[in-house]
């Protein structure tokens, strides 16, 4: 009788250990919020699909998009998002995540260490094949293109007659200090950033007139003008909504940066119907509908579940 009464109490305590390592982790990666998939109406959940994602809006955006359209096809679904590019990178070589969005710039400057490419066509189907050898499959790249885009306020530009980033350049080097510039820490580092700008265009910013800070942060400063000139992304909602003017690449600088699932072949192989699900979803966006999305988030201050739910039900691919 003792006995039983132990191995029941024991039963019980294993029970409850175990309830609680698997709550921990879960907490690694949040499930996707609001959901009401196929999954939980019944249906044993396919997966586990672990959604990755960077730290700012779009990729935030992304990461929803995705994490709920494969929660409602019946996926069990994990998010682990708000990564730098070369973490979130890494976490997929290393099986820590399944599948995240990514630029073909980014990983053809960046992780490949290839030269810059300004073709989109060019630039995809250089990273595609050349992650082959790292068993990293790219789906299809959608139709936008999140570029780094140098910026200023319409009526400053206006008023200074600069439309290009070559008459930018000319006033820079006619008027060294007449200019604040920001930018975050990784374009300022990066050979695709502001190094290779400045001598593509043959001009600099001194150093003092430089402002580094958080991604984030650099619309804003240039809307309240705290700098005069800015970079940022050309899919950003904030463009429109604080009355900005990305200045044209007219001599090409920046590469390409069309976004596109990146998924491990080793998950693919396992749910191969995933391709087809995930270049549906890539097909639907556009520069526009990104920055549409952005902006509700930005500067509406919309919740990124709400506004990811009501677009792909907008679009059908959820109900």
């Amino acid at each position: 009788m003792k006995k039983t009464v132990k191995s029941r109490i024991l039963s019980v305590l294993l029970v409850s250990l175990m309830t609680g390592l698997l709550t921990a982790c879960a907490g690694t990666g949040q499930p996707a919020e609001g959901q009401t998939g196929q999954a939980q109406q019944g249906e044993a959940a396919k997966g586990p699909i672990t959604v990755g994602g960077k730290d700012f809006t779009e990729q935030h955006l992304l990461t929803k998009l995705t994490a709920i359209y494969l929660k409602e096809k019946g996926y069990d679904v994990s998010e682990a998002s708000n990564m730098g590019s070369t973490v979130v990178r890494s976490a997929l070589e290393n099986g820590q995540i399944d599948l995240y969005w990514e630029y073909t710039g980014t990983a053809l400057v960046v992780y490949q260490k290839q030269p810059v490419e300004t073709d989109p066509d060019k630039a995809y189907e250089k990273v595609k094949e050349k992650d082959k050898e790292n068993k990293l499959v790219w789906l299809n790249k959608a139709n936008f293109n999140n570029t780094y885009a140098i910026l200023m306020r319409q009526d400053k530009a206006n008023e200074l007659g600069i439309k290009t980033i070559s008459d930018l350049a000319k006033y820079v080097n006619e008027n060294q200090y007449a200019l604040k510039f920001a930018s975050n820490a990784e374009f300022y580092a990066r050979e695709d950033g502001i190094k290779g700008l400045e001598r593509k265009y043959d001009f600099s910013f001194p150093a003092k007139n430089v402002t580094k800070m958080d991604s984030g942060l650099l619309y804003n400063a240039l809307k309240e003008k705290q700098v005069d000139v800015s970079v940022g992304f050309a899919t950003d909602g904030r463009i429109k909504g604080f009355d900005l003017v990305a200045l044209e690449d007219d001599q090409q600088f920046f590469p390409a940066y069309n976004g596109a699932p990146v998924i491990r072949q080793e998950v693919l192989d396992k749910h191969p119907e995933l391709a087809d699900l995930l270049n549906e979803l890539a097909d639907r966006l556009d520069t526009e509908t990104m920055m549409k999305l952005n902006y509700s988030v930005d500067v509406e201050h919309k919740d990124e579940s709400e506004v990811a739910r009501e677009w792909l039900a907008s679009e059908k691919l959820i109900n």
